[in-house]
């Protein structure tokens, strides 16, 4: 396995077994993060192979492989196919998207996405983006707060934390992880095991609103099948079950509600098929080398 100071990939020879089908081919990674995954299809490819990797974060850039067959393109991975067919690509065998927050990213206090460190509200994964936590908090309304903090975070009774945030305004700075949890302190659970997962989905839900992670994801596997060449592989891993019943819907309905539709003779209306009825998850051995793949699960389809 390739591993990466910036980031250990999870799943790693099941993900490229799932993925590179053509020696010769053309590959996406739509995360390159450390580039560990973007190394290992590079190993599988020949000379006439091509990979072009994308990657949203400005930290990332100078993890791309100094490689003839490789292209970084940095850029959110929404614009994919419309930055593929700028450079005359018209279709790929194999689309691989390692989605949420890299090693690196949790691992970097200033950025604000662990629970681990004090760092700032920003929780961005595009630096220059427009929207951070620290707007989200001082900026939104209680129902906007619901929304996203039981939408997204999945958290219990969502409006106490809404409440909470709106009631500390002008009185409490919010600018720091740290502020932020001790805000919440009144609404947070007591016990340590319950008060880590509170704070996670605390986190969880402002990240993935900071970064349009559910709307991006959507817009992205949509773009999926009009790239992907006959028998291309789409190879899509997540970390939470909003992300997976994305990925499992549409890869078994061809939609995001998960609804099958059938023609005239009973078979199912898809662009893409699953190759497994259940996701790939990590061994008990991987998960004590590297407790962050706990929660990853692994969808491979193939276009027909």
């Amino acid at each position: 396995m390739i591993k990466s100071d910036y980031h250990i990939p999870v799943m790693f020879k099941e993900t490229l077994d799932g993925l590179v089908t053509n020696p010769n081919g053309t590959y996406v990674d739509l995360t390159m993060g450390g580039a560990s995954h973007s190394k290992g299809i590079l190993e599988r490819l020949t000379e006439k192979g091509r990979l072009f990797c994308f990657d949203q974060d400005a930290d990332a850039k100078d993890n791309a492989p100094d490689d003839a067959r490789v292209k970084f393109i940095p850029q959110n991975f929404r614009y994919f196919t419309k930055m593929l067919r700028f450079v005359g690509v018209k279709q790929v065998d194999g689309i691989l998207g390692d989605l949420g927050v890299s090693s690196h990213q949790f691992d970097t206090p200033e950025r604000g996405f662990s629970i681990r460190f004090e760092g700032d509200l920003d929780m961005r994964m595009n630096q220059s983006g427009p929207t951070t936590a620290k707007k989200i908090v001082a900026e939104y309304d209680d129902k906007q707060l619901m929304t996203i903090f039981g939408k997204y975070g999945e958290v219990d009774k969502p409006s106490r934390v809404a409440n909470c945030i709106i009631a500390a305004r002008g009185s409490e700075p919010m600018t720091t992880t740290a502020e932020l949890l001790k805000v919440l302190e009144p609404v947070s659970p007591k016990d340590n095991k319950q008060l880590k997962k509170f704070q996670a989905q605390i986190f969880q839900a402002l990240r993935i609103e900071v970064n349009q992670e559910m709307e991006v994801l959507e817009e992205t596997l949509l773009q999926i099948p009009d790239m992907l060449a006959p028998e291309g592989r789409a190879v899509i891993m997540s970390y939470h079950s909003l992300e997976d019943r994305l990925v499992k819907n549409f890869f078994r309905a061809g939609n995001f509600e998960g609804k099958p539709e059938k023609d005239f003779y009973g078979n199912l209306i898809r662009p893409l098929n699953p190759i497994q009825s259940k996701p790939i998850v990590p061994t008990q051995e991987e998960i004590e080398t590297n407790p962050r793949a706990r929660s990853a699960k692994l969808r491979i389809a193939v276009k027909s």
